[in-house]
């Protein structure tokens, strides 16, 4: 049988070799592809090279940052916490250290590509080093009006958009889900948001050659940006097409990488072996993966600026010569590199190996929170919602409280009672007695007519059954409330079922240092610092906000993490296999069912996950 295979698979060979020689493919293939051969370990030494550079000089940076932060009294800037830096003398400084990142971010990770695709298209000898000289000079271009703007456009504005040529400290910004939710949910936000995100990409598509014109042709960024626009004008057409070659070209080497091992995997899972074996060797794969994916997209990122680059030099009808000068052959380096790379490799898989279970948990530990009282389940912020929390099974209920004009504690999350009540005016507007009057008809349950609850009423619903997240919302949050809201807790006797919860950095520190018996949670979607070592039991982190490291970080001061608001599957997915402790969701239902789905899971699903997230 084995046989026969080996000799089929020869035919076919021979065969496509005969049909690719008649069409004369060979030699297009060798034209189009040898060049980017050629360059090859130019362009990862480069990667490599510029990359750790950028680390240390960033690291330095960060460094000076946080001593320059630590006179301040404080551990971290956080989105609550921030007013400070525009009340002392360390603010400024400390915002123009950040722009002077986001420059030298924008020289190392963009304009030395450039500067590297134009040596390489002009046949020109080159040094690494010399070309990071190049770079860094570069963002002399920049020391202006037009220049700052373009910076920020790079660096701000096309991650939010989702596509362009951006740096890669800011490529994960974005706008916090729970901002971007209320503008999905109205229309007239949603089509101004959309119109804008349009003339956005479109501003960034005319000008995809400005940073060409003014680091190569040393032209100022208006000058820059009319050239962009004309040559896009007049060749439009060909670079749609030469973008759509290059994303199909990197879409194949994907697949094929992908293909290559996945095969092997696929072999070791249904071959008959011991467990512990097949598991080692699943393992040296997906950590094969994990080098050689990166890697592919690293260099492509590299590829695509010499292809851009290219573009412009034809769209300009300028001569380039795409040659590399070869340089001597380095075999012996190389197979010491690839024999120390792979003595780490198989070393790290022994160890995962070892220790499986320990690393990769056959079950989640996460527990899930329901979102304004029971998420979506039921009516929000109800006394209902609770009961649908208890009974979908949830850890605890998070609700946001409010107090009245004669100073009692109501239960809504907006600043007023329009969008579910009809009614434009805000709670501490009105008296406890006006709003009982208030009927919440929730848009999700219209049929269900539910009342304004109580802060009291919601810890009588939860007191044995749930953990109540008590959130301190809106313009009458403060000192004076986190007195009051304790006091209730207090009455209740619930001081081990509540966690006190908010924006307001201010709050939570009162309340660490008035009542340290109380737990208390400090909400921010974005900090800089020692974020870890805030005045608090638990850090809430917006979802993009909580990485590993982050989480890791906060464990290490005995803090507890919960991520909040996960409504997509995938998202909840992911932070459910981390060690993150909670996660707030609408979607509380989905939550649990994934739950039991991780639990059923084998080791190569525990294993892919583990790895590739």
């Amino acid at each position: 049988m084995w046989f026969k295979a080996t000799f089929f698979l020869c035919l076919t060979y021979k065969f496509l070799r005969r049909i690719i020689n008649m069409m004369n493919v060979k030699e297009r293939i060798r034209n189009t592809y040898r060049p980017y051969f050629y360059c090859f370990d130019d362009v990862v030494r480069y990667q490599f090279i510029s990359k750790g550079l950028l680390y240390l000089v960033i690291m330095i940076i960060e460094s000076l940052s946080l001593l320059l932060l630590k006179t301040t009294g404080k551990v971290a800037i956080t989105t609550g916490d921030f007013a400070f830096i525009f009340k002392s003398w360390q603010g400024p400084i400390l915002i123009l250290i950040a722009l002077a990142t986001l420059f030298i971010y924008l020289a190392f990770d963009i304009n030395t590509q450039i500067i590297f695709a134009k040596k390489v298209l002009t046949n020109q000898e080159y040094s690494i080093r010399s070309i990071m000289k190049e770079g860094l000079l570069s963002i002399r271009q920049f020391f202006n009006v037009g220049g700052f703007i373009l910076i920020l456009y790079i660096t701000l504005i096309i991650p939010m958009i989702g596509f362009g040529i951006s740096v890669s400290l800011t490529e994960n910004f974005y706008i916090p889900t729970f901002i971007s939710s209320v503008i999905r949910s109205e229309p007239l936000y949603n089509v101004i948001y959309t119109l804008a995100i349009g003339v956005l990409s479109i501003i960034g598509v005319i000008n995809i050659f400005i940073l060409h014109g003014m680091i190569l042709d040393n032209m100022p960024v208006l000058k820059s940006s009319r050239q962009s626009l004309n040559l896009l004008k007049e060749n439009w057409k060909d670079f749609l097409i030469q973008n759509l070659i290059f994303a199909a070209r990197v879409a194949l080497v994907n697949i094929v990488a992908i293909m290559m091992l996945m095969i092997p995997a696929v072999i070791v899972y249904i071959l008959p072996l011991d467990k512990s074996v097949s598991r080692y060797m699943l393992i040296m794969i997906f950590l094969a993966a994990l080098v050689i994916m990166p890697m592919i997209n690293s260099v492509f990122t590299t590829f695509y600026f010499i292809r851009l680059t290219q573009l412009y030099y034809d769209y300009k009808h300028e001569e380039n010569c795409f040659k590399v000068l070869k340089g001597q052959k380095r075999v012996p380096i190389i197979i010491i590199q690839i024999i120390l790379v792979s003595s780490v490799w198989l070393g790290i898989a022994y160890i995962i190996n070892q220790k499986f279970d320990e690393l990769v948990p056959a079950e989640s530990s996460v527990r899930v929170i329901a979102h304004r009282g029971g998420g979506s389940e039921a009516p929000e912020n109800t006394v209902a919602g609770i009961n649908k929390a208890i009974e979908l099974g949830a850890y605890g209920s998070e609700i946001d409280v409010q107090r009245t004009a004669d100073n009692y504690y109501i239960v809504n999350h907006d600043s007023n009672f329009k969008r579910l009540c009809g009614e434009s005016k805000s709670p501490e507007e009105m008296k406890l007695s006006e709003i009982r009057q208030l009927k919440i008809t929730d848009p999700l349950f219209p049929d269900q007519v539910e009342k304004i609850a109580t802060f009291e009423e919601m810890l009588e619903a939860a007191k044995g059954k749930i953990v109540l997240f008590v959130e301190l919302k809106g313009n009458s949050a403060d000192k004076q409330m986190v007195d009051d809201v304790v006091r209730i807790i207090k009455e209740h006797e619930m001081e081990k079922e509540c966690v006190i919860i908010s924006l307001k950095y201010n709050l939570i520190d009162y309340l660490e240092d008035t009542y340290p018996d109380m737990e208390s949670a400090y909400l921010t979607f974005a900090s800089f610092g020692k974020t870890a070592e805030l005045h608090c039991d638990y850090l809430g982190l917006e979802e993009e906000a909580a990485s590993r490291q982050a989480i890791r970080a906060a464990h290490k001061q005995n803090k507890g993490v919960l991520v909040w608001t996960l409504n997509k599957e995938e998202t909840q997915r992911y932070f459910l296999l981390t060690n993150a402790d909670f996660i707030i969701t609408d979607k509380v239902s989905q939550a649990m069912d994934l739950i039991d789905e991780i639990a059923k899971r084998s080791d190569l699903e525990r294993l892919s996950e583990w790895l590739i997230e």
